[in-house]
């Protein structure tokens, strides 16, 4: 039974789930979720029956104490929910847990359940998986949709993938039976570097989210641990001659692939997010003042790749007509003299 009690009621909300596991490569996509949580002080309301859906010699409880006293924490996904101010106003409710370990489809609809009583009018899912993408390069991430309607209104991708899934398949698949439109953002994560945290992962998929709901997302230290990050990896492949070649070929190939995105679209994306970041007014979302990094580098921001929603194309500029020239007056015949 699904109980709301001492939820206010929420403006134009939108759901963002992450779950830890199979989906969650180098935890970006949980880790994702925490930040919106910790950042915009998420209150949480609901957690689902941790009996219900794990198996507890997968996922084990922990034990702590809290002032001397033995307390357990369960395997669990929790609800939380929080309320973005400023002049367009916008509620999120946060989905934060582990993949379960059985019922996925009971585990599915206690969540559509929750989002109908909400109110929910989309569900963003997040997930990050194992690539051959450098780590030297913007982390791509793909936005994919079951609804064709979507894929077009939104310039997302009309997902075709057939194989094994794991939770994000199973939810956007439920929600699109439910009539609930749904959007998977996906991070590509570095297979040679798989190890979590990722924060440059963590970071394009928040800007990817950023770009889709039309909300400023506080960044908070992830610029600077992204950046930490890349020269933390760099400094292990230059250690390992077999390692920098093989960075070195994925470069090659990612560069060749993506030359057609060296365009005036890429510049215009990279441009919307940087005055929505300076100017509460600029851009689709003018959510409140901006957070540029000190340095003001966000090349490591860049996601070309991505297939994030697109704004129009900038017109080109057209030279201004040169002016004609003026016609020269004829010359004074002296006939009537000047007049004074």
């Amino acid at each position: 039974m699904i109980e709301l009690e001492g939820v206010p009621e929420l403006i134009d909300p939108v759901m963002v789930a992450a779950f830890e596991g199979w989906n969650d490569a180098g935890d970006a996509a949980s880790t994702a979720v925490a930040h919106l949580d910790r950042e915009w002080k998420g209150e949480v309301f609901a957690a689902l029956d941790a009996e219900d859906y794990y198996d507890f010699q997968v996922n084990r409880p922990t034990v702590f104490l809290e002032n001397g006293v033995r307390k357990i924490t369960w395997p669990t996904t929790r609800l939380s929910v929080v309320r973005i101010g400023g002049e367009k106003p916008r509620d999120l409710v946060l989905v934060r847990g582990i993949e379960p370990s059985m019922r996925w489809r009971s585990f599915c609809n206690e969540l559509l359940g929750f989002a109908h009583e909400l109110g929910v009018e989309m569900v963003v899912i997040l997930g990050a998986l194992l690539g051959d993408t450098p780590h030297t390069r913007p982390v791509p991430v793909s936005g994919v949709t079951s609804d064709p309607d979507l894929a077009r209104t939104m310039e997302l991708e009309e997902t075709r993938y057939e194989g094994p899934t794991g939770i994000v398949g199973i939810l956007q698949e439920a929600c699109t039976h439910a009539g609930v439109p749904a959007v998977s953002l996906w991070a590509a994560v570095p297979h040679y570097v798989s190890q979590p945290p990722n924060p440059k992962a963590t970071l394009a998929l928040l800007n990817r989210l950023e770009d889709l709901i039309g909300l400023r997302i506080p960044l908070g230290e992830l610029p600077e641990d992204a950046r930490a990050w890349q020269v933390g990896v760099d400094q292990l492949a230059a250690e390992d001659s077999e390692v920098a070649e093989y960075v070195q070929t994925l470069e090659e190939a990612r560069d060749t692939a993506e030359l057609p995105e060296a365009s005036g679209e890429a510049i215009a994306r990279e441009f919307e997010r940087y005055l929505r970041r300076r100017d509460p007014g600029a851009g689709p979302a003018g959510a409140g003042p901006g957070l540029a990094t000190e340095s003001g580098d966000t090349s490591y921001l860049r996601d070309p790749g991505s297939g994030r929603v697109r704004p129009p194309k900038p017109e080109p500029e057209r030279p201004e007509p040169e002016p004609e020239p003026e016609p020269e007056a004829p010359e004074d015949s002296g006939g009537d003299g000047d007049e004074d």
